[in-house]
């Protein structure tokens, strides 16, 4: 028989790791958005269309299917907390999730900020081409509303919940913004009786904001008003349209009178995150944090 010492030994070797995953499993807890089985308008044999997760050689994780809906919960450390809270909507066509450099990572840098987040594991790959944010958009909502359910157990203001993206998820954060009054699933329980509307949008190299027939103009999607939430925007100058269209977004905030802030880079490309380069645009995060401080975001509100 193996000796004692030697079987205390394996013993811990094995529930060691176990721990560490328990442990992380309870701070970034994922929480479904829907109830088991009553995703709203999933098309059938949706399954068929399954790729798996993948990881390149910098670390960037692509999420490519998913028919489970959630938010992955960042809290931010209660020394820091400031009852601010966002939810982020990674980006990747509407086809795939950047999961990493556009979820996790700035997860963590708002928790820096004392800002609680919460990543959206939102429907990919597109259901409907003609209309690939439909179904997000239904996610968004769901998840703006659990995450003001919560708040009293998050320990944030309900007054305080934004939303930020990336490209395609730029896209549906403005759609979140801008479409909150529509009714884009039938209620399920308590939590719908609640406003989806966030109360201030960071669309980051947003995509899809222009018309597709008249291509000097916003898609009539992007249906700005004075009841729109305050903005902020960052995008370069080479990001092919995407900057035009960021512009035009933002003319509309100005004039709706909706308060908006915009940051046009010269270089930079698309799909940075906030990762450092050569490029000044890495900076824009400092930008956000300046606004984000400007607007009262991050003091200490009502809770």
């Amino acid at each position: 028989m193996m000796p004692l010492t030697v079987r205390l030994f394996y013993s811990l070797v094995i529930l060691f790791p176990l721990s560490i995953a328990s442990l992380a499993a309870d701070e970034h807890q994922e929480i479904n958005l829907w109830p088991s089985g009553a995703v709203p308008d999933e098309p059938e044999e949706i399954e068929k269309r399954k790729k798996p997760t993948t990881v390149d050689k910098v670390g960037k994780m692509r999420i490519a299917y998913v028919d489970i809906p959630s938010i992955t919960v960042y809290k931010a450390p209660k020394d820091k907390s400031n009852g601010a809270a966002v939810i982020i909507f990674p980006g990747g066509g509407y086809n795939i999730l950047a999961w990493t450099h556009e979820g996790t990572e700035i997860a963590e840098w708002f928790n820096s900020l004392g800002v609680s987040a919460f990543i959206l594991k939102y429907r990919v790959p597109r259901r409907d081409p003609e209309k690939p944010h439909a179904l997000p958009l239904q996610d968004a909502q769901r998840a703006i509303r659990i995450v003001r359910s919560k708040s009293k157990v998050w320990d944030i203001d309900p007054n305080r919940i934004g939303v930020l993206g990336f490209s395609a998820g730029g896209h549906l954060a403005v759609m979140s913004g801008t479409h909150y009054e529509d009714k884009t699933y039938d209620r399920i329980d308590d939590v719908d009786d609640l406003s989806s509307r966030p109360d201030f949008l960071i669309p980051i190299y947003p995509a899809y904001l222009g018309d597709r027939k008249n291509k000097d103009q916003l898609s009539d999607l992007v249906d700005i008003n004075k009841s729109t939430p305050p903005t902020f925007i960052a995008i370069t100058h080479d990001d092919s349209d995407r900057a035009y269209y960021s512009a035009l977004l933002y003319a509309a905030l100005k004039k709706s009178g909706v308060i908006g802030e915009l940051h046009i880079y010269s270089k930079g490309g698309h799909g940075y995150g906030m990762r450092k380069s050569n490029n000044p645009v890495h900076t824009w995060p400092d930008r956000c944090a300046d606004w984000l401080g400007s607007m009262g975001i991050l003091g200490p509100g009502q809770k």
